[in-house]
């Protein structure tokens, strides 16, 4: 049976708690936490992103979230807390459900980094 993006997203938002921009600040820095920036990158060189955080294209999460592919990146720990945000917060919802399906337990969705940034957040680049 056919799934809409709209039946996607709901299923992604029931799977992954949506977080604050002042809950993400309060753990941002800690060696247990992983930021993940899904937007592409001229939108990341346009605006900057959260200090330390990885820069993964949505398109390539899958590949840099498995322990067993070649592109596997290091700071992917499925012990960690995963904290995942792209431009509006669809992108990270779903990559959130998707990391979750990979069996990453704590993975959060911080939405937009609009929401961050206007929190007071810190951005790095841009």
């Amino acid at each position: 049976m056919p799934t809409t993006v709209k039946e996607m997203l709901e299923a992604a938002n029931a799977a992954v708690p949506r977080i604050s921009a002042h809950e993400a600040k309060e753990m941002h820095g800690k060696p247990n936490v992983v930021f993940v920036d899904l937007r592409e990158p001229p939108e990341v060189a346009a605006s900057g992103k959260v200090p330390g955080a990885l820069a993964i294209p949505r398109g390539l999460l899958e590949f840099r979230a498995d322990p067993d592919s070649a592109l596997h990146e290091a700071a992917f720990d499925r012990a960690k807390t995963i904290i995942t945000y792209c431009a509006s917060g669809g992108r990270a919802a779903m990559a959130g459900k998707t990391l979750k399906d990979m069996g990453y337990t704590d993975v959060r969705n911080l939405g937009g980094f609009k929401d961050w940034a206007e929190a007071g957040g810190q951005v790095e680049g841009g």
